[in-house]
């Protein structure tokens, strides 16, 4: 049964959404274990949410250990057909400025260790992913961003780094020779597991610091990044109210809903039992 149709995924700072109405926190077992933390379901601006904290609440997760295909497939198993990942990343770029929200077109992924697939063990897949980010998402927050007065910035690179250091001065210098624009630890993964599991997915980075090349500017550390999480997250919880109101309820301006149509490489009568029963919630209408 659908519980959920917008899922919501906070980060660092961001552990609940407020205003929720008929609530009801629900453990979802997953065949790639446990979500980082129970999901909270409520209603919203007459939309139903499912709301998880990234790296659980009370942050007990670092980057490298979030259970990122767990968490996907979580929401998937409750309904939920778009996602909205509320992130804290660095800039790269004098012009994005500390409390300025911005909102990514593509990832470059600099991660070494992540499972960042639901594919593999005896089934193939390989979706197409030059386009990570939704469109109707991402017009329906950065409307909404617009209209609460935020300093959002539409389009952009966010590369995505392993951590859970930040960057050195060097690592920062080459990512703005590359002409990158915001730097994090997560999102590049969680987008790979969405276009799988053909959810549409948006990233909302609220912008905390210069990271490390900044000369003028204090440089990154946790009392900084949580000093401006602390402002820009009453922001962005007033920005996803409103972007509600925005997103329609049908899927048809995106192809997120149709990633895998054609992805599927292994012959069908190839796929092991086990793989069809592990993935059945993924890949069940195309078998």
């Amino acid at each position: 049964m659908r519980k959920a149709e917008i899922g919501i995924i906070g980060g660092s700072g961001f552990y609940q959404m407020d205003g929720l109405e008929d609530i009801e926190e629900v453990r979802i077992d997953t065949p790639f274990g446990s979500p980082s933390d129970s999901i909270i379901l409520g209603t919203l601006e007459g939309r139903r949410l499912a709301f998880l904290a990234r790296h659980g609440r009370g942050h007990k997760y670092l980057p490298s250990e979030v259970p990122f295909r767990a968490n996907i497939y979580a929401m998937k198993t409750l309904g939920v057909e778009r996602i909205i990942s509320v992130s804290a990343v660095g800039s790269l770029k004098e012009e994005i400025k500390p409390l300025d929200m911005v909102l990514p077109d593509y990832f470059f992924d600099f991660t070494k260790k992540r499972e960042s697939t639901f594919f593999g063990n005896g089934i193939a897949a390989h979706v197409s992913f030059s386009e990570p980010i939704c469109p109707v998402m991402k017009d329906a927050i950065f409307k909404a961003a617009r209209e609460e007065s935020v300093d959002v910035k539409k389009g952009g690179t966010y590369v995505c780094i392993e951590g859970p250091q930040f960057s050195t001065r060097a690592e920062s210098e080459f990512f703005r020779k590359m002409e990158f624009d915001v730097i994090g630890m997560t999102n590049a993964t969680e987008a790979k597991l969405a276009r799988e599991a053909e959810i549409c997915y948006v990233t909302l980075a609220m912008v905390t610091d210069y990271d490390c090349w900044h000369e003028e500017e204090e440089e990154v550390s946790v009392e900084l990044v949580v000093e401006n999480l602390n402002k820009n997250i009453e922001a962005a919880k007033k920005v996803i109210k409103r972007a509600l109101r925005y997103i329609p309820v049908e899927r048809k301006d995106c192809g997120c809903a149709n990633a895998l149509e054609n992805a599927i490489i292994t012959a069908r009568d190839r796929i092991p039992e086990e793989a069809k029963e592990r993935l059945k919630l993924i890949i069940g209408r195309y078998l």
